[in-house]
């Protein structure tokens, strides 16, 4: 398991924007949405929302699918890093 898991947003901004070098401005031009919504999720402090993924898919960056999964990874792996209550079953005859 990582250790330090990249944020979705990370990822966009070093395999994507950086290489085509594309101001976050341009890049949220392009994809048409405010510069300011596009920053928070480069800087972690929003997830890849669904229709942040298809238009990313229809800018030419990798499928709409690739970037929700890679969402959820982040999503659940940032979960399994707090304790969980103790749980039970929810059939109560299972073995």
């Amino acid at each position: 398991m990582i250790h330090n898991h990249p944020h979705p947003g990370e990822i966009l901004k070093e395999t994507v924007l950086d290489p085509l070098e594309l101001s976050i401005t341009e890049a949220a031009e392009r994809l048409a949405m405010s510069r300011v919504a596009l920053s928070r999720v480069l800087n972690g402090k929003a997830g890849i929302s669904p229709d942040l993924a298809i238009r990313l898919e229809k800018a030419g960056v990798s499928t709409a699918r690739f970037w929700i999964n890679l969402q959820a990874n982040y999503d659940l792996w940032c979960a399994m890093q707090h304790e969980q209550p103790p749980i039970r079953t929810l059939d109560e005859h299972a073995v």
